[in-house]
């Protein structure tokens, strides 16, 4: 792979403008080294690990690649400042944070040298981040699978408003599977790409075949964005889903609906593989994802096609 050089590729010290989602269940460090040996940047999802269980896949993931590497973690997370120290700890150079507010831990990781990338679904939230002194931020459509903005701002209109908020750089993400989905995104004023769902059916994501398989056989209209007042979520429809949304749609409390949701709901979904009565958080790009392969060829295939897609940007057929 010959190196792009853009703000996206400095700031990481990576070949191509591409970062894999650090997503629960699913962004171990088999998944995130073998993104960054690819060219791109991998991320380690800390939000559905205890503390002891980040500090392995950390370990692990230097083995395994010497290029560089993230985690994502959750400013939600129950023992955050144990999620923090463990970064710190193992001299983790990129971070990126989502799910909370920017200004409570980008000062602290700053300070140790991290580079701090944050997730937004709107401008506003951007222009917060940069405020945080973030380096970048993560522009999150409303096509995105798992936790979403509750301003519902489809990717395609989110870019250009970000990118107009902001002077940092700005990765899209959100909907985005494809080289020719990436280029689009680019045009709109993005710097690069986050990929989230078509990385979820690699060989290296940790989350259960009969989830990767579902994805594959999924169409169009097959995920929702529901869970609205306890937290906005997108999910591949099944029993779940048809409980949840049928509480809301009778008025269900945030309580009620919190003791529907449970505990272990998504790792029964996606770690375990309960396609009926787990929590299947994907986005609505699944839709574009016939197959599973390995994660470098994801990557290859997306970069391959983003190139092609430059030098034929109308992305006509030649018959």
């Amino acid at each position: 792979m010959s190196a792009f050089d853009n703000r996206i590729t400095r700031l990481f010290n990576i070949d191509c403008p591409i970062v894999q989602a650090g997503m629960v269940w699913t962004s171990g460090w088999k998944l995130a080294s073998a993104v960054s040996n690819a060219g791109a940047l991998g991320l380690i999802g800390s939000g559905s690990m205890y503390p002891e269980v980040l500090k392995h896949h950390i370990v692990k993931c230097k083995t395994a690649t010497s290029k560089p590497f993230g985690v994502n973690i959750p400013l939600l997370y129950p023992d955050i400042e144990k999620h923090i120290q463990t970064v710190i700890d193992e001299g983790i150079e990129i971070i990126f944070t989502s799910a909370g507010n920017p200004k409570t831990w980008t000062s602290v990781l700053k300070q140790h040298g991290i580079t701090v990338v944050h997730v937004v679904s709107s401008s506003m939230f951007a222009k917060k981040a940069e405020d945080a002194g973030c380096d970048a931020v993560v522009a999150e459509g409303f096509e995105a699978g798992g936790h979403n903005g509750r301003e519902e701002t489809t990717t395609m209109v989110l870019i250009p408003a970000v990118k107009e908020a902001v002077k940092i750089p700005v990765l899209a993400a959100g909907g985005i599977a494809t080289g020719k989905q990436m280029l689009a995104a680019m045009i709109l004023g993005a710097d690069g790409v986050q990929v989230g769902s078509r990385f979820v059916c690699s060989n290296e994501a940790s989350n259960h075949i009969k989830f990767k398989e579902a994805i594959v056989h999924s169409k169009e209209g097959d995920t929702m964005l529901c869970i609205k007042k306890v937290v906005p979520v997108r999910l591949l429809k099944n029993d779940f889903y048809e409980t949840i949304t049928k509480a809301e749609a009778n008025g269900a409390s945030k309580e009620e609906l919190q003791n529907i949701l449970g505990h272990g709901r998504a790792k029964k979904g996606m770690l375990e593989g309960d396609l009926t009565e787990g929590e299947l958080e994907i986005g609505e790009v699944s839709t574009l994802i016939k197959d599973i392969k390995p994660a470098a060829e994801i990557v290859n295939e997306i970069w391959n096609d983003f190139n092609a897609a430059v030098k034929d940007p109308f992305c006509q057929d030649k018959e």
